[in-house]
């Protein structure tokens, strides 16, 4: 067991941090702030995206497709014929189709 009086790595490592508590802090408070400010932005544009889809809603689109929609056109199309294709098998295997 390591003799409590006597210096360790680890007091070594604590003296120092106290070297780049300055610049590791204000480093630090950057990335905090910029990660905040774009969670307020997520939250602004998400709250956009549930103002159009409401209104998609109140035209009479179904928003559960809408989202399928969405989701479908940011695949690849040789990926989502693949998909599908296998979807189909699947299907046709337990007699759904």
């Amino acid at each position: 067991m390591t003799d409590p009086t006597t210096p360790t790595a680890d007091a070594a490592f604590d003296a120092s941090g106290d070297i780049l508590t300055s610049t590791a802090a204000g480093r630090l408070r950057t990335i905090i702030e910029r990660i905040e400010r774009l969670e307020e932005d997520k939250a602004a544009i998400m709250a956009d995206q549930k103002e159009v889809f409401a209104e998609a809603k109140g035209e009479g689109y179904d928003v559960k497709i809408l989202r399928k929609v969405i989701a479908l056109r940011k695949k690849d199309k040789a990926k989502r014929q693949e998909e599908e294709s296998i979807l189909d098998l699947y299907l046709s295997a337990l007699g759904e189709v």
